[in-house]
């Protein structure tokens, strides 16, 4: 028992101290705590207190600065008003001595009316005094108006008398007679004036021309719608016609050309209205011809490659023309039609050698006319550019090709005087005066172009039965190829001056109605006979 109770005393006295080291221990903590928090105060003391001070630093500095701003608007706001006093003092005196300059300006104003009206009032009773001579003036002419058409009423009742005419007859005969002599002056004053004109026009217009056509000189050819291909022999129109005209029958359905085998000998006609097509129909044969070989499949390779050598010609025909005449900027779709119309000709006449032609006369007159050499030569070397596309296109070229210049963006100077070349378009610029000029003198100089007998013959009887459509007219008669119309006239129905009208509406009427190459001379002959028998 004491042994236990030993041990119970050595356990508590065990768990006493170890209770003391708890306690000991746990104070030592709390001290370290509230060491630790009386730092941590002292810290955020001395943070506060240094904060404190530099928002202190800060409020003061703050408010020195709004204290000097204030300071400084309050003198910007002291001088401002100093200066507006000052600009209002200035203006009020500005002001001042306006109102007193102005005073003054309206007081010598009012002295001059008052000067004005002295003396208007002076020239109002100088007008009196003159009206009232003119009413005296007045009078005394009326009376001697009256006297004076008493006299004439009386001289003309006496010249009546002796005359035996009425006023109003007399008066007639002498507005006719002076009508009769001022026409007859007239019509010989016009015919003077228009023969000068004439002559010296026609000097310096064949000055021009004979200039033009003695500097160019070019070529003439004569084609029509069919080739000729010449044959080695015979046999060979049995090989091209084929086994039941297998042959002949794709080789027009190809080339679209007809074939014509007639007897002529070693010879075959390929016939188109289609130059070029004739032309590669005619290049495609020539090949078949020379290789011997000739069946559907052998034609068509041949025809594709006879078209591609049409391109490169008509390629190189275009650009040899264009650099001819020295044109550098046509539109590159415009090329192949010009050079296929190396293909086509009117009467006879290569166009695009026509063109070119054109081109250099057009390009002669304009420099000898001082105009625009570059503009007239286009123009000129365009105006027939339709006549590739009448195989396609419906309608007169001129209107054809004027279209087709504006559509690629010619300009409006060419554009017109390719479709008035032909007066489908009254021409009214002098470029298009210089077109038709240079086209006439290409198409009517001798061995240019052909025409056929019945285009003659119709030409020389429309001449006929215009010249005959006018009153007075007895005969007409179409010379010189068309070139001269002799009209003989009743002298009686037409006489001196009426003549000179005539040739004038004929010739009118031949330009509205008629297209010809060159001019037309028009001779009205007005014949007088008196026949008298002596007995």
């Amino acid at each position: 028992m004491q042994e236990l109770g030993w041990i119970i005393a050595g356990v508590l006295l065990v768990g006493l101290l170890g209770l003391a080291w708890l306690w000991r221990r746990s104070a030592a903590q709390s001290l370290q705590e509230r060491d630790s928090w009386e730092r941590r105060s002292r810290d955020d003391m001395n943070t506060m207190r240094a904060s404190a001070q530099a928002a202190a630093t800060s409020i003061r500095e703050d408010a020195e600065r709004v204290l000097a701003q204030a300071q400084a608007r309050s003198r910007e706001a002291m001088e401002d008003v100093e200066r507006r006093r000052a600009e209002m003092e200035a203006s009020l005196a500005a002001q001042r001595a306006e109102l007193r300059e102005s005073r003054a300006a309206q007081e010598r104003r009012e002295s001059r009316l008052h000067e004005r009206e002295d003396r208007l009032a002076a020239e109002l009773e100088g007008l009196d005094a003159r009206l009232q001579r003119m009413e005296v003036q007045r009078a005394q002419l009326k009376e001697q108006r009256e006297e004076a058409r008493a006299e004439r009423e009386q001289a003309a009742a006496e010249l009546e008398r002796i005359a035996g005419l009425t006023h109003a007859e007399a008066r007639a005969e002498v507005v006719a007679e002076a009508e009769r002599q001022a026409k007859l002056t007239a019509t010989a004053i016009a015919r003077d004036i228009e023969a000068t004109a004439k002559r010296d026009a026609d000097k310096l217009a064949r000055s021009i021309v004979v200039t033009a056509i003695q500097r160019v000189a070019s070529e003439q050819t004569s084609e029509s719608v069919v080739s000729t291909v010449h044959l080695p022999s015979d046999d060979m129109k049995g090989r091209i016609i084929g086994r039941e005209g297998r042959n002949i029958r794709a080789f027009e359905q190809i080339t679209g050309v007809n074939v014509l085998i007639d007897d002529t000998p070693e010879s075959v006609l390929l016939s188109s209205f289609d130059p070029v097509r004739r032309e590669a129909a005619r290049l495609t044969l020539v090949d078949l011809v020379a290789d011997g070989r000739i069946h559907p499949a052998r034609i068509e390779e041949v025809f594709e490659r006879s078209e591609r050598r049409i391109s490169e010609r008509i390629e190189r025909a275009a650009e040899d023309a264009l650099t001819e005449v020295g044109i550098v900027d046509l539109h590159p779709d415009l090329v192949p039609i010009i050079g296929s119309l190396a293909f086509r000709t009117s009467y006879g006449q290569n166009v695009l050698r026509h063109l070119v032609e054109c081109a250099h006369l057009a390009g002669v007159m304009a420099a000898e006319l001082g105009l625009d050499v570059a503009t007239c030569k286009r123009a000129a070397f365009l105006h027939d550019i339709g006549k590739a596309l009448t195989h396609e296109v419906e309608g007169p070229h001129a209107i054809i090709g004027a279209e087709l210049l504006r559509k690629h963006g010619e300009h409006d100077d060419i554009v017109h005087a390719v479709e008035a070349h032909h007066n489908e378009v009254e021409p009214r610029t002098v470029e298009a005066i210089l077109t038709q000029a240079a086209d006439a003198i290409s198409g009517s100089r001798p061995g240019a172009r052909r025409e056929s007998l019945e285009a003659y013959v119709e030409r020389m009887e429309n001449l006929e039965t215009i010249a005959t459509s006018h009153d007075g007219v007895v005969r007409a008669y179409a010379m010189q190829a068309g070139r001269e119309v002799r009209v003989m006239v009743a002298p009686e129905d037409v006489d001196d001056a009426g003549a000179q009208g005539l040739a004038r509406d004929i010739a009118r009427e031949i330009e509205r109605n008629l297209s010809y190459p060159g001019q037309i001379r028009i001779t009205v002959v007005r014949e007088s006979r008196a026949t008298e028998t002596a007995h």
